[in-house]
């Protein structure tokens, strides 16, 4: 291993358990990781707050919780099962650094890996591939392993992605898993310049990134959110916004849209299928509103809808992305920035949502 003068110990958060805020817990004293091989050790410079990190905690991701996230974000679900409670389905190791969004530098490497690569200023992929499983295989940067919540973290050398830019640390931070998410609905269902998309949950992380992403693609963007944010997403570059919880066949006509990025679900997604012309694509990467849905097959098959679940991102979503920001054609949303000894706090005030873009968490220098 080649490093240069790195701390014994660190200062990070760790969970330990599924549950509410009081199982966040913050040490002074953890092992900063030794990168093995083909591994590259990271000094955090700042990691992102996502609805990964509290839907993992709170064991969200199971069968046995069937509520929006809010209804168990602060406490936890009673009726989460721990066997099925992380994304992926099997159990979550704990306890565990939670944080999926890292950017940093450098400061270590294992084996096989070139020491010219210290220095480097880095994203770190969020969704990252697994060697030899089946093409869908991946793990959670966070989840599977351990995250960036932490003064110190490690990855695999080829997740780590060098970044030239100009923006700071907190602001690059907020790229990795929002970003990537978006890209990766967007490109699914292949939007094209002139078709309108829709957008829910736009003024999230997510979603104003899709609301970027899209409107790079030359694509019209209709925007769902809440009555108070509706100027900030149409100053996103939406070209239409509609609160939140209106009728939204009401207000627009039936087969007029061609595709659907939906994070939110919940009572309202029927309409959603509703407003797709025939042949339109629906992709899906999240349900704050609620995970269960009433489908009409009917609407489905009639209307040759094509539908898309978005978790696996091939590498080349993260690969553009980095192109993307190098070259100026997406803008970091940072809504506030906090130390990361306040996470409960910034956790509280991502569940209250009355943010737009990005909360981000900045670790002790």
């Amino acid at each position: 291993m080649t490093i240069n003068k790195i701390p014994h110990q660190m200062t990070g958060v760790i969970l330990t358990g599924h549950g509410g805020l009081e199982k966040l817990q913050l040490r002074t004293d953890l092992p900063v990781p030794t990168p093995g091989k083909g591994e590259v050790l990271i000094k955090v410079g700042a990691s992102g707050v996502n609805n990964t990190d509290i839907n993992t905690r709170i064991g969200w991701y199971s069968k046995g919780v069937t509520g929006q996230t809010n209804a168990g974000a602060a406490d936890g679900f009673e009726t989460a099962n721990d066997d099925d409670a992380s994304w992926s389905g099997i159990p979550l190791g704990l306890p565990r650094i939670q944080g999926a969004d890292c950017c940093g530098e450098i400061v270590a490497v294992g084996e096989q890996v070139n020491p010219d690569r210290i220095g480097q200023r880095v994203l770190v992929r969020s969704m990252q591939s697994v060697p030899t499983e089946d093409e869908f295989s991946c793990i959670t940067f966070g989840s599977e392993c351990d995250g960036s919540f932490a003064q110190y973290t490690k990855t695999r050398a080829i997740e780590a992605f060098t970044i030239q830019s100009s923006l700071s640390d907190a602001e690059l931070a907020s790229f990795p898993c929002a970003y990537s998410t978006a890209e990766n609905m967007i490109d699914r269902a292949a939007v094209k310049a002139n078709e309108t998309v829709l957008i829910t949950g736009a003024s999230g992380g997510v979603g104003s990134a899709a609301i970027q992403l899209a409107k790079r693609r030359q694509a019209n963007v209709i925007a769902i959110c809440g009555a108070e944010k509706m100027e900030q997403v149409k100053a996103l570059g939406a070209d239409k916004v509609i609160q939140r919880g209106q009728s939204l066949t009401d207000i627009l006509a039936n087969d007029s849209v061609d595709v659907v990025i939906d994070l939110v679900a919940g009572d309202q997604w029927a309409e959603l299928l509703d407003l797709l012309r025939r042949g339109g694509r629906y992709a899906v990467a999240g349900a704050i509103a609620g995970p269960i849905v009433e489908l009409d097959v009917r609407t489905l098959y009639l209307k040759d809808l094509s539908f898309f679940g978005c978790t696996y991102q091939p590498r080349s979503v993260f690969e553009n992305l980095i192109q993307y920001i190098e070259r100026g054609e997406i803008k970091p949303l940072i809504a506030k920035t906090y130390p990361l000894q306040q996470i409960s706090e910034a956790q509280q005030d991502f569940m209250a949502k009355k943010f737009i873009g990005k909360l981000v968490l900045l670790p002790p220098r």
